[in-house]
């Protein structure tokens, strides 16, 4: 089969596919630190992370995403790791393909990659130039190690959608990109839904898939989702890649209050806004995307948009800018969905 077309064959002959769950949250629970770059586990505990990928293929993932999100040179310049992307990238990459193998399933490998976490120039340090160099090498070494595809998430700019987008497409491999719509219905940088479905047109290599990822909440995705199927220019495949409920604090730990069932809901709902690529993000746990796959699973041929009311029954209530580029009204602006000033670089 081939690689450079391998999303639109799947999806052919399938109204979805799942994607996988947390990474991050996962780690930590297998006991990765605070601030312990997780990528050092692909060399130190590679056993832990082809646990977690197997746990993600035995609930039903058709994709598992590797775990490279802070794998470029200046996420891991932050500990001193910057020489090592090469070998970390590669090894996120490989053991996923060995689990896939192992396991005897097609599940596709996906080459996670993440914010830079710079500001990019005039306004910022980093040029353009080399942020594009820096995703190069982060996605030539996820191929190096057999990823099927490059999954770019949690972007909130145009400029280094641009740059990530671009040093991906040099691997020839099929480029996902998610954004994280979580101020106010728009990314940390402003841009809405509609705005990035008419932007990703523009690239000279445009994403083989377009969505949402993390952000304050599953409705919040929902409703970017279904803002982004809406839009004039919509993308042919919608990605909804939603965190696990509400982030809360308890006990020293940033804990996420989604339920199985919540999940499912979210999942049905996702399907019915338009995404082909269904999966979940911050706290979301196999045992949340063994439910979404049942629930997907139980879906029908013909599900009609649900109505703003349906989501925010099912998942909770949204933000005002969300709900005005719904109405049509992209003038909305400012100010975080859930309260909270928005972070860079979150990890899954």
């Amino acid at each position: 089969m081939a690689t450079t077309d391998i999303l639109q064959q799947r999806l052919a002959t399938r109204a979805w596919l799942l994607a996988d769950g947390a990474t991050g949250t996962n780690l930590f629970a297998m006991g990765l630190q605070t601030g312990e770059p997780p990528e050092l586990w692909n060399v130190e505990h590679p056993e832990r992370i082809a646990a977690n990928y197997r746990s993600f293929i035995e609930a039903g993932a058709d994709i598992v995403l590797t775990n490279s999100f802070g794998g470029n040179r200046y996420r891991l310049q932050l500990h001193g790791n910057a020489h090592r992307v090469a070998e970390l990238n590669r090894a996120a990459a490989r053991i996923a393909r060995e689990v896939v193998a192992a396991t005897r399933t097609e599940v596709l490998v996906a080459g996670s990659m993440g914010p830079t976490g710079e500001i990019y120039a005039p306004l910022g340090p980093l040029d353009a130039a080399d942020a594009r160099s820096a995703y190069r090498e982060q996605a030539e070494a996820l191929v190096e190690g057999g990823a099927d595809l490059l999954w770019i998430e949690t972007i909130s700019s145009r400029e280094e959608m641009t740059a990530a987008i671009e040093g991906a497409a040099v691997t020839g491999k099929p480029v996902v990109c998610t954004l994280s719509f979580d101020t106010n219905g728009r990314t940390m940088m402003g841009l809405a839904p509609a705005d990035v479905a008419s932007f990703a047109r523009t690239l000279a290599h445009p994403p083989l898939a377009c969505g949402s990822n993390c952000g304050v909440g599953p409705a919040e995705t929902i409703l970017s989702v279904l803002n982004l199927a809406r839009a004039p220019e919509a993308p042919a495949l919608i990605v909804a890649k939603g965190n696990c409920g509400i982030p809360q604090w308890v006990g020293g730990h940033i804990c996420y209050d989604g339920t199985p069932e919540l999940m499912a809901d979210y999942a049905r709902l996702a399907l019915a806004c338009g995404a082909r690529i269904i999966g979940g993000c911050c706290g979301t746990t196999p045992v949340h995307l063994r439910a979404m796959r049942t629930a997907l699973e139980a879906c029908g041929d013909d599900i009609a948009p649900p109505a703003l009311e349906a989501i925010t029954a099912a998942l909770g209530d949204v933000s005002t800018g969300a709900r005005a580029q719904y109405a049509g009204d992209l003038s909305v602006a400012g100010g975080s969905a859930s309260g909270a000033s928005a972070r860079r670089g979150r990890r899954r």
